[in-house]
């Protein structure tokens, strides 16, 4: 159980009351097996219940746990080869490493499975599996195997430039599309003695460029100097204080954060070379740490943040928001590895939030399905943001913030090299790695990548770079094609929208990047104008209610709207509210136009505009039971579009319908009563009609029972009784039973023992049911006296 899930029980209050209940048949025999009818339950209650039958941040918030989301295969891969070493494009053309799974291990759970023992101890590497702490069972996706990829050839299924020859310096374009002059920032908790040596023998195995590494001393003036465009890649480490200053002092060891950090550092470094990775380790995983980690990296100059953790969303997100708003900076979350969830940080609007998919590559062309575990899903508090708000082609209609945006591969089963030492040790284990820890990283490295690719090209860094995934490249059908893989299949649960579908979708966003194409698209030096895009859609509506909605527009400049094809009585206004306010029955295409009011450009789309004839109310009918002289109520469902008026006909005298729909009959009289109940709708005039069974019968339980007297300390007992003739069953409730009062049954009679009375009155309240639904109640005074 995570120390999360133990604050929160910890909250939950108990109650000092507890339920007893006792089944018994409508016979002399006890339920339970006991034949004896004096067998008696011992009850510590205030209330019996007997069955007779047949059969910045608050506190609290600021101290949760944030968990790293990677996931370990349960087997060692064979370690990579030497294909990369002195060039690094060449396993791109092999097979990738597959290793069968032993049988035995097939269940094992991939989620946060740790490459070291609990003592800190490396497993060995003739092990089938590794030790570790895991939370839920989640077993890989694939029964028998697991597919480990090297940096080439993640890097040729994802379309990134070829690796520079080993040891050679390159310059200009093809500097900038390894990401030089650029900087990652990796936030997360704890501390990885092994960080630098465990990237050097990542970069030596893989045919990478060399990284540099230093820690920051407190006194560094921040922000740092802009990242080299010529020295190479650097590895600077930082440890964060709770201030979100620098200190002197490294956090403490964690093996499952050490992974993470391994992990995020490799694979940012495998998709852009030459960047600068700046290590940024917080104390510890809680919020309020983590927050100050990420604001030390806000003030350390311009970059691409990754964040591979994840805490369950709540209504504080919006609090912390302003943390990923930082001119130049561009922030991306792992979305997590529970299936359909929702986690903080990704659900931030400011926030990349990067899914997982399962990867399928062997030289040729990628396919790709969403991974079962990749997180994902509508949040519960957070609004929609704008670059989702606009029906985009792909992406539809969203009422809340949904993620994710994008995915690349995450599925352990098809993971990837990572390379770990345990601390103190030289040795090097490699491990396959996957969760949505691994494709947050990789995202990082292709924005740095298109990051330097702008920069050449004399144009900005992407910074929030929402609106031009959603806007430049997912609504624009061409650059979607070009930019994106889409991926239309795989579940990550059972929800309606837990699948995967064409477009955009909560498991894998807008797909996964064709790089090339997403980095000449987004870093171009010039592009011809764009005409306007107007989404088409399907708008309902109904006769009699006035229709109203928003053409989804989008134009890099302001536009004016006009309608063709519209029915007599539709307009449209400057901001491109369409409202016809009597619709008649009927289909219409509708075309909105829009025109760019600086190049002249027009879009159009249609919408298809179905007005629905007027529904009459729907009045569900029933059978309704009571007893003479008991008043009798009840409201029949009624289903209409607008607000009714009700009629009663073929009522008995004095019963009677409130304008709320509530059908009342203060004395009802035996007999059965044949009925009707209208409702009409007050804007249609249509009608609705539920016919009514009413039966009114005398039958019921009887309940017999005396007042119970007796001394204090002196054992006290007495008899209730119940009959109801004709009854398949009763239903027995006593209520306000003192402590130490027990009861034992004997075919219809109760008996109440209580062996050690305590001075007072009492009152048991007796309520009986019948399986006619019928019911009684009887007070029974209870009085104890010291004498």
């Amino acid at each position: 159980m995570s120390l999360f899930l133990d604050e929160l029980l910890a909250r939950i209050p108990r109650t000092a009351r507890w339920a007893a209940v006792i089944t018994i048949p409508f016979a002399v025999t006890a339920c339970g097996g006991s034949s004896d009818p004096e067998e008696t339950l011992a009850i510590a209650s205030s209330t019996t219940t007997l069955h007779v039958e047949a059969d910045d941040l608050p506190e609290d918030v600021a101290q949760v746990l944030a968990q790293p989301v990677f996931h370990i295969a349960p087997v060692l891969p064979e370690p990579p080869g030497d294909l990369d070493v002195l060039d690094a494009n060449q396993s791109a053309a092999v097979t990738p490493s597959f290793k069968v799974v032993p049988q035995a291990f097939r269940s094992v759970s991939t989620r946060r499975l740790m490459p070291y023992t609990l003592d800190g101890t490396p497993t060995s590497a003739a092990s089938s599996g590794f030790s570790g702490v895991e939370e839920v069972a989640e077993p890989l996706a694939s029964a028998t195997g697991v597919t480990t990829y090297s940096v080439a050839q993640v890097r040729a299924a994802y379309g990134f430039s070829a690796l520079p020859a080993v040891g050679s310096k390159p310059v200009g374009l093809q500097a900038a599309l390894l990401g030089a002059g650029q900087t990652i920032y990796i936030v997360a908790a704890r501390h990885n003695p092994n960080v630098a040596a465990e990237l050097a023998a990542f970069n030596q195995k893989f045919g990478l460029p060399t990284c540099t590494s230093r820690v920051l001393p407190p006194a560094t003036p921040l922000p740092l100097a802009a990242a080299s465009q010529s020295a190479g890649c650097e590895l600077v480490v930082a440890y964060s204080s709770p201030a979100g200053g620098i200190s002197a002092s490294a956090p403490a060891y964690d093996s499952g954060w050490a992974t993470e950090i391994a992990l995020d550092v490799q694979w940012a470094h495998a998709m852009a070379p030459l960047a600068r990775i700046v290590l940024v380790e917080s104390p510890d995983p809680s919020l309020n740490n983590l927050l100050a980690a990420i604001r030390l990296a806000n003030t350390m100059g311009p970059g691409v943040v990754s964040m591979s953790f994840g805490a369950q969303e709540g209504t504080w997100t919006g609090s912390v928001d302003s943390v990923f708003s930082v001119a130049g900076m561009t922030y991306l979350a792992a979305t997590g590895d529970s299936g359909a969830s929702v986690n903080w940080p990704s659900v931030s609007p400011n926030v990349i939030a990067v899914g997982g998919t399962t990867l399928t590559y062997n030289g040729g062309a990628r396919s790709e399905v969403s991974w079962t575990g990749t997180g994902g899903g509508t949040s519960a508090y957070t609004p929609a943001p704008v670059y989702q708000k606009t029906a985009l082609p792909v992406v539809g209609s969203v009422v809340r913030r949904t993620v994710a945006d994008v995915a690349m591969n995450a599925d352990p089963s098809t993971g990837q090299y990572v390379a770990v030492m345990s601390p103190g040790g030289s040795a090097v284990q490699w491990i396959t790695a996957g969760g949505t820890s691994l494709s947050s990283p990789m995202w990082a490295g292709l924005v740095a990548v298109t990051n330097a690719s702008r920069l050449q090209a004399s144009r900005t860094l992407l910074g929030g770079a929402h609106s031009l995934l959603y806007g430049q490249i997912g609504a624009v059908s061409g650059n979607y094609a070009n930019a994106f893989l889409d991926i239309r299949l795989g579940s990550h649960g059972s929800c309606g929208t837990c699948s995967a579908k064409v477009g955009y979708d909560q498991l894998s966003g807008l797909g996964t990047p064709n790089a090339a194409a997403f980095v000449s698209l987004l870093s171009g030096a010039s592009a011809p104008p764009q005409a306007p895009v107007v989404t088409p859609a399907s708008i309902s509506g109904t006769v009699g209610t006035a229709l109203t909605f928003t053409a989804a527009v989008i134009a890099p400049n302001p536009v004016t709207f006009s309608l063709s094809g519209a029915p007599l009585g539709m307009a449209v206004s400057a901001a491109g509210i369409v409202s016809w306010p009597t619709p008649l029955a009927g289909s219409y295409a509708v075309t909105v136009v829009a025109k760019d009011t600086v190049t002249g450009l027009t879009g159009q789309g249609v919408y298809n505009v179905n007005v629905a004839a007027p529904v009459a109310p729907v009045v569900q009918g029933a059978s309704i039971a009571g007893r003479p002289g008991v008043p009798l109520s009840f409201k029949p469902g009624v289903t209409s579009a607008n607000p009714v008026t009700y009629a009663l006909t073929g009522a008995p005298a004095g019963m009677v319908v409130g304008s709320d729909g509530v059908v009342s009959w203060p004395s009802p009289v035996i007999g059965t009563f044949n009925m009707a109940l209208t409702a009409k709708d007050t804007k249609t005039g249509l009608s609705g009609k539920g016919d009514f069974t009413v039966k009114i019968a005398a039958a019921g339980p009887v309940i017999s029972a005396s007042a119970m007297v007796g001394v204090a300390g002196k054992p006290l007992s007495g008899s209730i009784s119940i009959s109801s003739p004709g009854s398949s069953y009763l239903s027995v409730s006593i209520a306000g039973v003192p402590l130490g009062m027990g009861f034992s049954v004997a075919g219809t009679t109760i008996t109440a023992k209580w062996p050690s009375p305590v001075t007072g009155s009492y009152r048991l309240l007796v309520t009986a049911k019948d399986s006619a639904g019928l019911s009684a109640q009887l007070a029974v005074p209870v009085t104890i006296t010291a004498k």
